[in-house]
């Protein structure tokens, strides 16, 4: 398979970039920094180089892949620290230098320059650079390949070692290929050094660039398939003759990689993995850019055409589309049709993703899961909207790792602004969230995994930072909306609510509180209060709902009494009293989506709002009645005018 190499275009992150690199020298004083920069712009070696040079671009022609670089000079006394740090920190690639005859210098790069580059956090590649090379005394040598074995073994983002000299031109050119070479084509995520084998996250992104190409699926790449593989990377078809020719060789190393259709996965793996053995890293990469990989193997966000909200209380949502495709997913991988997916089954959904996004916080436990510990469709679909709403570019991406083939730009939709459906007083949103507050122990963890179906504990852990629980709610007529419920930890309100937008992604607020406990109920009139006041002074007003949890406890006279008041004072329902430990709450989830759905109901009025709105009412109509006063009086002139006119005609 050969490799043709076009324009040059390289990805940092998530972002493709076609532009110079600046590439960063540095390095105790007087070891050869802008001799080294001096001899590769002229291509010859001059004694008289002044001591800091500017900086110095070279022809975007000097190697392949036709991409300019810029070569920094940096300086090395201390009264410039700060300006050797910055061109450090926006460096594409760092070369660091040492004196191959001065044994202190090399000694310094692990000493001081690497964990400075550390303390500087820069990213960047880092090619360790010997020069002088010419005046090296063999009586002192250093191995080099022992030397290079503990500085990158040390320090992981060193790529590349070589020693050079400026005054015989040895190996100059060879060191800014290989920085360059460091940022256009890096081999760490590629290669696991350690365990002598291509990356997990690297065999994830073959895998999937194989089930593409696996057209008719059938586990092999037929002929033609390479062949489709190879123009679409290469933009140049094989002959039959060379087919055969790798399939053989393939069989030879590999058995199991060629079978009676084709090449397997195993012997698509092994492909690769010559390409690293023969050091031609921009095969490898020139194959995952044509599939959308960046430099963290991940897809970049020109191939994530993710739409953007155009107010915070605006959110995102799978389209029709997209659930019908994950329905039919879910079907294909329940293949002992248990009408649920076990860890194994949900763990090969993924295989062709960079990891699995539900292994952590969100999104793990976040969901409603069989008595077996397996993902029903139900809580399939949910984590799925959780994601959407969360990281609708997450979502998105993880979407075509796992195979959607449908237009990426018609998977998500942004809907409608929460004020605009209150103003209108409906919505047509699936999905909703629903903050949870209330004081510690009142039951919102509780009421969350109600929510999941999970059984009542009477353990109680404080929540420390925000929790999910996501599952769909079938409403009388059979229409199923997804519930999402935030329980916001009560040490976490004050951070909370002092963003400005933090209601605007809410479409319900419950404030639960120990139906027992005085204290409890006090504790979420508070936080009522806040939220109340936050809503109209930002204007994201939300409905909000008051919880009397622990129903099956005697409750508190006072707080009865008071709760209902407060509800009676805001306008809002009064308080729903459910119990967790006597699995009484199912009708509870109904109630908050209908006032998801009737988003203009249960908005409560403070005191302050109440006179403000009368006051305006007031004025209004004191206006309304100015204005009509100076209508008639218009009127009564214009008739009398009229009327004299008259007259003094007749006269």
């Amino acid at each position: 398979m050969v490799l043709l190499l076009g324009p040059s275009t390289f990805f940092s992150g998530g972002r493709r970039r076609s532009r110079e690199l600046r590439i960063a020298v540095a390095g105790d004083a007087s070891t050869g920094k802008s001799t080294l920069i001096a001899a590769m712009a002229s291509g010859s070696y001059s004694e008289s180089v002044p001591p800091l040079l500017p900086p110095t671009r070279l022809p975007h022609n000097l190697f392949n892949d036709s991409v300019p670089l810029i070569l920094i000079d940096t300086p090395s006394s201390l009264d410039k620290q700060g300006t050797r740090n910055e061109e450090l920190k926006q460096a594409d690639a760092v070369v660091l230098t040492y004196d191959c005859e001065e044994r202190a210098t090399f000694e310094r790069l692990s000493s001081y320059w690497l964990p400075e580059l550390r303390r500087l956090e820069v990213k960047a590649p880092v090619v360790v650079v010997g020069c002088k090379l010419d005046l090296r005394d063999d009586s002192r040598l250093v191995s080099l390949e022992s030397f290079t074995a503990q500085i990158m073994q040390q320090f992981k983002e060193v790529v590349t070692c070589i020693e050079c000299s400026a005054a015989t031109m040895y190996q100059v050119p060879e060191v800014f290929y290989f920085a360059q070479k460091s940022v256009l084509h890096p081999v760490d995520p590629l290669f696991d050094y350690e365990r002598n084998a291509l990356t997990d996250r690297c065999v994830r992104a073959l895998r999937r660039i194989f089930v593409i190409c696996d057209q008719d699926m059938d586990g092999a790449l037929n002929d033609e398939e390479l062949n489709e593989y190879q123009v679409r990377c290469f933009n140049a078809p094989l002959q039959p003759s060379e087919i055969t020719r790798v399939k053989r060789l393939i069989e030879q190393k590999v058995p199991e990689g060629v079978n009676y259709t084709g090449l397997t996965f195993p012997g698509f793996i092994y492909i690769h993995n010559m390409y690293l053995k023969k050091g031609s890293t921009e095969t490898f990469w020139t194959v995952l850019r044509k599939f959308g990989y960046d430099n963290n193997l991940k897809l970049r966000d020109d191939c994530l055409p993710v739409p953007s909200k155009k107010a915070p209380d605006q959110s995102v949502e799978l389209t029709s589309e997209a659930i019908e495709f994950l329905n039919g997913t879910f079907r294909l991988l329940d293949t002992d049709k248990d009408r649920s997916l076990c860890p194994a089954e949900v763990d090969k959904l993924f295989n062709t993703a960079p990891e699995s996004p539900w292994n952590d916080a969100p999104y793990k436990d976040a969901t409603e899961k069989t008595s077996m510990g397996y993902a029903s469709l139900k809580g399939f679909l949910s984590q799925w909207a959780l994601m959407t709403l969360l990281d609708p570019t997450l979502s998105l991406a993880n979407l075509i790792y796992i195979g959607y083939s449908g237009n990426p730009a018609t998977a998500l939709q942004v809907t409608r602004r929460r004020s605009t459906d209150r103003k209108k007083q409906t919505t047509e949103r699936n999905v909703f969230q629903c903050y949870v507050l209330g004081s510690k122990n009142a039951g919102k963890s509780a009421l969350l995994n109600s929510f999941l179906e999970r059984p009542f504990s009477d353990s109680y852990t404080p929540t420390t930072v925000e929790q999910y629980a996501a599952n769909v709610v079938e409403l009388i007529g059979g229409t199923r909306k997804t519930l999402i419920l935030c329980e916001i930890p009560e040490d976490g309100v004050s951070k909370f609510l002092s963003n400005q937008n933090c209601l605007a992604a809410c479409d319900v607020a419950l404030f639960v509180y120990d139906s027992s406990d005085e204290h409890s109920w006090r504790k979420s009139r508070d936080l009522l209060e806040r939220v109340v006041r936050k809503g109209e002074l930002t204007g994201y007003r939300v409905p909000c709902l008051l919880i009397a949890a622990k129903d099956d406890l005697t409750p508190h006279p006072r707080a009865l009494l008071d709760s209902v008041k407060v509800a009676q004072q805001l306008g809002i329902e009064v308080p729903i009293h459910v119990s967790m430990k006597l699995d009484d709450s199912s009708y509870l989830y109904q109630k908050i989506v209908k006032a998801a759905e009737h988003p203009h109901l249960n908005i409560p009025e403070s005191e302050t709002a109440k006179k403000r709105k009368q006051q305006q009412q007031f004025f209004y109509q004191s206006l309304m009645f100015a204005l009509v006063g100076a209508a008639v009086a218009a009127f009564g002139l214009s008739v009398s005018r009229a009327r004299a006119i008259k007259k003094s005609s007749v006269t």
